[in-house]
Order: structure tokens, then C-alpha cells, then sequence
């Protein structure tokens, strides 16, 4: 419980320190123009009020991560809160943070061309196609899992009935200007995620649950194929870090009013997430302490039967009614919303205003199509190459972040160690995964990782200095 307590205050104190020291690392300027203004379309780009670009933005992130991702992480045990906090402060919420800044900086433009704007072209080409097979992942992940507790809960209609509406749904939700429909709902389901985690708290805090004591051993039942490193560093992603919430940054950097907001928006929404995945992890070890841990129990369940069976037990009947906004609309909101990033992508590469309808539409259907495809491809598998490619993006946003920071002239430290970080992460798990080299935690794989981490940042290193010399002779 201790450990818990601290990680807890750790969090919300980060947000009024270190967030502050990020805004004076990025020079702030309350009176600069944003997007919603300059750019004002009525359909992205659109000013809304700082309260509702925060809950939006959160549910937008968040989907059922902070949870789904925080019960299977709290399998390897109570180390679990260390990089939740850690990883939330200063990975995580620097880089939305950082990254929401450079957004609302160019014209709230998508994240890939903000990298190929800061990394070359090159890079900018490799994240528009990477970034694009990751929303429609997350749109399929976001479309298969509530399906399938719909169609349990609710059997009168089957899941391809279901997945018809939740897809029809969505694309509905991608069309419509951002304040008609997710400007609307959003803010709602956000409040109905932070009550749940809120009484879940209040369970941990005045309950007879107990919180492991804190041991940095690997408690996960099989942990010889699934070592701490790298692997908890990609199962929990939302919460400590997720290169998803760049994708999904720039529908709100479109609707700040002023860059003074984005330290709420960006780097509050994600400490945010980083306690509520703290509080599903811990609630997960205390309600399954008794009965073999974590790790034993999910051997044989799913985390939306987690989710079901710890919010019933806690909080009753409104647990069971929040325990379904949670595994159901939350992941909702995320899908729709990865669904509309991957058009704002394409509208951006291809330099199509979305202003018009059947300009809307034109990039839609094909990408629903393929969206509608993938749903027919096994779960587990669009699951497992989901949570690497999303670290993947998220250490390539962290390299942009750095080049931004020395092209201003800015503190790079801030960002260049955690780029150092889930480079080597990413590079790793590679080599000592089954999902791809598959060699397991031996010295081969952490070598072959870290020689692969040292080139890219020697690489990234060259161009710093490049970029360094260029700006001192202009």
C-alpha cells in the first residue's frame, strides 16, 4: 500500500512541477495564434472549451489501455507501479505534452508530417504508412473487443451484428464535425471512466483488500518467455507511454484556445491515465492476492472478465453499469477516434480539405474497407503486433521531440534519455520475442538490441550536431 500511496502523490505532484518546468522548457506563449482560430473550419478545427478538450482528449487515449493493459501488467507483479509512474511523469506525459505543443505549433497538422517535417522525409513517408496500419489496428482492436461483450451481454443480436453497428457507428462519428457528435458524448463517458477508477480508489484506500508488498521480481507465471525487460515496457503502454496518443493529439491541438491549455489537455490528460492504470493495476493484485495472483488467474480469463468481475464484486450495481462504459464505451471512443485520425492523415499527405462531404467520404470508404477486412484476421494476433508498433511510434515521436527541442534551442534532456530508453525497448523486444526473432532473455538478444540502439542514436546524434551548426550560422 505504501508504494501505491507514493506513486499516487508522485503523479499528481509531477503535474504542477515537472509539467510546469516543461512549459518554461518550451517557452510557452499564451498570446501566440492557435489553429482553432486561424485555421477555423467548423469541422476540425473548431475552439472548444479547455474542460472538454480535456475529457475528450483523455477518452481518446485512453479507450480500455489504462485498464486492459494494467491488468495484464500487474501479472508481473507490483513492479508494475514503477514504470507506471515513472514511465507516466517522464515519458509518457512529456511526450503528449511536447508533442501536443509542436501540434498546436504547426497548425495542429498530424503527426507524421510534424516527423517528416523534424526527421526528413524519409521518416515522415515510413510514419505515414506506420501510423496509418496502427489506427486501423486500434479502430479493428476497438471494434472486435466491445463486439464480443456485447453480443455475451446482449445475445439477442450475434457479434457480426454488433461489429456491423459499432462500424457503422464509427463511420458516422468520422465524418461529423468534431463538436456535433465527439464534442457532445465524449465528455461524459470521460467523467464515467474517472468515477470508476475514483471508487475503485476509494475500495483500495477503505476497503479489506491488501497490495502486494513491492518486489522488483518477476511474479508473471511465465515469466522465462516473458522477461520483465523488455517486456512489461510494451504490455503496459497506455499509462506510462503509447505512441497512439500522438496520433490522436491533433483533434484537440485543433481545438485549444491558447497554448497555456495544453499542459491540462496533453499533460494532464495523460497523468491522468497513468492513475488510473495505477489504480486498475493495484485493485487486479489485491482482488486476485487470494487466489494465486494476477498472473495465475488471467492464465485461464480474459481482462474485460477481469474488469466484469472486480467491478461487480466492488461496486455492485454501479459497478457493473460503470464496468460496462469501461470495456465497452471507452474502447468505443478510442476506435472511432483512431478511425477519424487516420483521415485527418491522409487529408494532410494528400493536401485534401475536409471541409467538403464527399471529400470526407472519398478517403473514408476505402479506409473503413480495409478496416472491415482486418476484423476477419485473428484477435490475438492484430492484438500482440498492435502493442509493439505502438512503442515503435511512440520512440519514433520521443526522437522528434528531441530534434524540435535542439532546433529551438530548448532543453533536449527532457526527452533524449526516454528516446534512448524505448529505443533500446523496441530494438529488444524484437530479438527476444516469439512474436519475432524469438531468441528469449538471453545476452544475444539484449546485445543485438543495444548494438541496434546505439546505431540509431549515433544516427539521430549526427543529425543533432548537423542541425546545431546550421542554426548557429543562420
Amino acid at each position: 500500500m505504501i508504494t501505491f500511496l507514493i506513486c499516487l502523490v508522485l503523479l499528481i505532484a509531477a503535474y504542477f512541477v515537472y509539467g510546469r518546468y516543461l512549459e518554461r522548457v518550451c517557452k510557452i506563449d499564451n498570446t501566440a495564434a492557435v489553429p482553432s482560430q486561424s485555421l477555423y473550419d467548423g469541422v476540425d478545427y473548431v475552439p472548444m472549451p479547455r474542460w472538454r478538450t480535456f475529457l475528450i482528449q483523455l477518452l481518446n487515449i485512453a479507450g480500455t489501455g489504462p485498464i486492459f493493459g494494467a491488468i495484464l501488467g500487474a501479472c508481473y507483479g507490483p513492479v508494475a507501479f514503477i514504470w507506471i509512474t515513472l514511465g507516466g511523469i517522464f515519458m509518457g506525459a512529456m511526450h503528449d505534452y511536447l508533442s501536443g505543443v509542436m501540434l498546436v505549433r504547426n497548425n495542429g497538422l498530424s503527426i507524421t508530417e510534424i516527423v517528416a517535417r523534424y526527421l526528413g522525409k524519409g521518416a515522415g513517408g515510413f510514419m505515414r504508412v506506420f501510423s496509418v496500419i496502427l489506427l486501423l489496428l486500434v479502430g479493428v482492436v476497438f471494434v472486435v473487443s466491445p463486439a464480443d461483450i456485447l453480443s455475451t451481454k446482449f445475445d439477442f443480436l450475434s457479434k457480426n451484428w454488433w461489429l456491423g453497428i459499432i462500424i457503422a457507428y464509427y463511420f458516422i462519428a468520422t465524418l461529423l464535425p468534431v463538436d456535433k457528435l465527439i464534442g457532445k458524448i465524449y465528455p461524459l463517458f470521460g467523467i464515467a471512466l474517472v468515477v470508476m477508477a475514483l471508487g475503485l480508489l476509494g475500495v483500495l484506500l477503505f476497503g479489506e483488500y491488501t497490495i502486494p508488498d513491492m518486489t522488483f521480481e518477476n511474479l508473471h507465471i511465465n515469466k522465462a518467455n516473458l522477461p520483465l525487460v523488455p517486456t512489461l515496457f510494451i504490455t503496459i503502454a497506455c499509462g506510462a507511454i503509447s505512441g497512439f496518443h500522438a496520433t490522436q493529439s491533433p483533434l484537440m491541438a485543433r481545438c485549444v484556445n491558447n497554448e497555456r491549455e495544453c499542459r491540462f489537455v496533453f499533460y494532464g490528460a495523460m497523468i491522468s491515465e497513468s492513475i488510473i492504470a495505477l489504480i486498475w493495476a493495484a485493485i487486479a493484485m489485491a482482488f486476485f492476492h487470494n487466489d494465486g495472483g494476477v498472473s495465475a488467474v488471467m492464465a485461464g480469463h480474459t481482462p474485460a472478465w477481469a474488469v466484469n468481475e472486480i467491478s461487480n464484486t466492488t461496486l455492485g450495481l454501479v459497478g457493473g453499469i460503470l464496468a460496462i462504459l469501461g470495456v465497452v464505451a471507452a474502447p468505443i471512443t478510442s476506435g472511432d477516434t483512431a478511425f477519424r485520425s487516420a483521415r485527418l492523415i491522409i487529408a494532410d499527405v494528400f493536401h485534401i480539405e475536409q471541409r467538403t462531404k464527399w471529400k470526407r467520404l472519398v478517403i473514408c470508404i476505402p479506409l473503413f474497407a480495409a478496416g472491415i477486412t482486418l476484423t476477419f484476421v485473428d484477435f490475438d494476433v492484430v492484438w500482440r503486433y498492435f502493442a509493439w508498433t505502438n512503442q515503435a511510434l511512440a520512440t519514433v515521436v520521443l526522437w522528434c521531440i528531441v530534434v524540435y527541442l535542439n532546433q529551438n534551442r530548448c532543453n533536449i534532456w527532457v526527452a533524449l534519455p526516454p528516446a534512448i530508453f524505448m529505443t533500446f525497448i523496441c530494438s529488444s523486444f524484437v530479438f527476444v520475442s516469439n512474436q519475432f526473432f524469438g531468441m528469449g532473455a538471453t545476452a544475444v538478444a539484449y546485445i543485438l538490441g543495444g548494438v541496434v540502439t546505439i546505431i540509431l542514436a549515433a544516427i539521430m546524434w549526427l543529425k543533432l550536431r548537423h542541425d546545431s551548426k546550421n542554426i548557429s550560422q543562420q
